[in-house]
């Protein structure tokens, strides 16, 4: 079992430390791990309404609620995309979101991606003119998409709001312009991006960090950070798996982390926490050689989102900035 630790937010609720990820899962596959996540004591999930698998996460709860847990035990997270990011679709969107769960309100609503999309032709509309492109909303600032935030929570439809693939200058934007401190930050956060900056800042500001991706991400071709060398030596001491000993590299720094699988025994395994000594803290720490490594970019998705989010070097060549007020 995990340590059952919870971490406070800066709304005063608390948010378990292990959550199961649902990015990434193939269709059919998500209703079971979320049953056997919750079966095995899980306690948050989290969703997005891009993951197009919300209604069989629906499927599962009506399995185990009230059956193996309350709703008021469960934290629920679930994320507007960009093309509801102005106040009449994200309303809906928020609606159809609950409406795919059967449930009446969420933990936790964040946005996103810093980036709006035109609203009115899909989940990701293709650009008019520029082939292989997604039409951006370049006139919807951050701060606009916040403030609906904002009032999505007055409507108690949603208990705290947050933010997802944030940099430090987004959220100091949102904060300046309303006040109103994101309760969360959810991250690509992994020893090989460790973004100690973001984090500082985030924990200075009383922004709490969720971890997606801590095992890294097998859809760019790249080695899972379960292969390297390092992490198994760490592991094998410890008697854990790889994939272990990364969720506790998080877990040591403070995150929240949401490993995602859909198989029956890694469900089980990636939440049965083990804890790094220092020692074997810095060891898995010293696995980033050199420059950070994100695999999670938009402007090489397909289609390509013409934007420059995080200043990495693939997004030089980017048109547009985010219109962040």
């Amino acid at each position: 079992m995990s340590f059952g630790k919870v971490l406070e937010l800066n709304t005063g609720a608390t948010i378990p430390e292990i959550g199961l990820g649902t990015w990434l899962s193939k269709p059919n596959e998500v209703e079971s791990a979320v049953e056997i996540a919750v079966r095995n004591g899980y306690r948050h999930l989290d969703l997005a309404m891009i993951y197009r698998n919300q209604d069989e996460v629906g499927r599962a709860l009506k399995k185990v609620i009230p059956s193996v847990v309350t709703r008021e035990q469960l934290f629920i997270t679930s994320k507007l995309w960009n093309c509801s990011h102005q106040q009449g679709p994200a309303e809906a969107e928020l609606d159809e979101t609950l409406k795919q769960l059967g449930l009446t309100y969420l933990d936790l609503y964040l946005v996103h991606w810093p980036v709006a999309f035109e609203p009115g032709n899909g989940l990701t509309p293709p650009h008019p003119t520029k082939e292989g492109e997604a039409h951006l909303d370049l006139k919807t600032s951050l701060v606009d998409t916040w403030r609906t935030m904002i009032k999505l929570k007055e409507t108690g439809k949603v208990k705290a709001i947050g933010v997802s693939n944030f940099t430090i200058e987004h959220i100091k934007g949102l904060i300046d312009a309303t006040g109103v401190v994101p309760a969360v930050n959810q991250i690509e956060a992994h020893p090989v991006l460790p973004q100690d900056d973001l984090v500082a800042y985030c924990k200075q500001v009383g922004v709490h960090i969720t971890a997606y991706s801590p095992l890294g991400n097998n859809f760019v071709g790249k080695p899972m950070h379960t292969e390297n060398a390092v992490v198994k030596q760490v592991a094998e001491k410890l008697g854990a798996t790889p994939a272990q000993v990364l969720i506790a590299w998080g877990a040591y720094r403070g995150y929240s982390v949401i490993p995602k699988s859909v198989q029956e025994g890694r469900i089980i395994s990636n939440f049965k926490q083990v804890a790094l000594s220092e020692e074997d803290y810095n060891k898995v720490t010293a696995i980033k050689v050199g420059k950070s490594e994100r695999f999670n970019i938009p402007i090489g998705f397909k289609p390509k989102w013409d934007i420059n989010l995080f200043d990495e070097e693939l997004e030089k060549t980017a048109t547009n900035k985010v219109n962040i007020a």
